[in-house]
């Protein structure tokens, strides 16, 4: 399991305007990765929007913010549309970067197989995990007070 102090797997994911991102090329920025399970359901469009509402506090502190999930980019695009989202959504079809950061269900409600757990990753500039949560409960959110208070690391 990936904790604070583990360099963050590299990866590259196409966004959902079809675009390849790749981790290590952000190297020099902040970046927070929040995992989640499907696109167009409740508690992901509550957690999402809920960012979405609060991206002064990331930019302020120029932190790169990306939704990851299985979905396809097309979904992704239609769904970040949807939102409204102003921060890139990246497919993780292929379930390989999920399973990289330990945060895939192997089985999900209605047999469904390999969805993204709801999980938040904060890397430092230099690629290093300066927090990590994976939720086993669907239902929660990653804790943002927490995320938020790790920030003022960023502010040093």
């Amino acid at each position: 399991m990936l904790q604070k102090g583990n360099r963050a797997p590299d990866f590259t994911l196409y966004n959902s305007d079809k675009k390849q991102v790749t981790l290590s090329e952000l190297r020099g920025d902040h970046v927070l990765l929040l995992f989640f399970p499907l696109a167009f359901t409740s508690v992901c469009s509550a957690e999402l929007c809920s960012v979405r509402d609060n991206m002064a506090i990331y930019n302020n502190l120029n932190i790169k913010v990306y939704g990851i999930s299985v979905d396809s980019p097309y979904t992704l695009g239609k769904y970040k549309e949807e939102l409204g989202l102003d921060f890139p959504l990246l497919s993780d079809f292929n379930k390989t970067v999920s399973r990289d950061y330990g945060s895939l269900y192997e089985k999900f409600s209605m047999e469904m197989l390999g969805v993204s757990k709801r999980s938040a990753f904060l890397i430092d500039s230099e690629g290093v995990i300066q927090y990590a949560e994976v939720l086993e409960n669907p239902t929660e959110q990653p804790n943002f007070k927490a995320i938020q208070e790790e920030l003022s690391i960023f502010t040093k």
